[in-house]
């Protein structure tokens, strides 16, 4: 068993986002993301193309966005995304969000692509 206390989780910039990961260090089959968002004018979406995504929204309420559909989310709603789909969370306006993010692949690092759909606009330079 191993426990990590969340003062030990290192936060690091991604693309409009701090994504935390508290299980980098473990040989685990499976990884965790803790992601906290604040709304801004433009949001890149990015892809997971080795595992779908299971999002629980821990904090905030705001708007996921998957392959151009939208659904507006908040505290203790699940949200599923299936592997590959293009994908970004909207804060609301002065909301901030925070995310659990689950991936039954063991590392994040070969399993992201961030693309240059803005999901703000849903203009793309792809």
């Amino acid at each position: 068993m191993t426990v990590v206390p969340g003062p030990h989780i290192e936060f690091a910039d991604l693309p409009g986002r701090r994504s935390g990961d508290p299980l980098e260090h473990l040989e685990a089959m499976s990884s965790l993301r803790i992601v906290r968002l604040e709304h801004q004018p433009h949001r890149l979406a990015h892809r997971h193309p080795r595992s779908e995504e299971i999002v629980y929204v821990r904090r905030g309420t705001g708007t996921v966005y998957v392959d151009g559909a939208r659904s507006t989310v908040g505290p203790g709603d699940v949200v599923h995304i299936p592997a590959g789909a293009a994908h970004a969370t909207i804060p609301d306006p002065g909301e901030a969000m925070e995310l659990i993010c689950f991936f039954p692949h063991p590392s994040l690092g070969d399993n992201i692509e961030e693309t240059q759909i803005d999901v703000m606009t849903e203009e793309t330079d792809e």
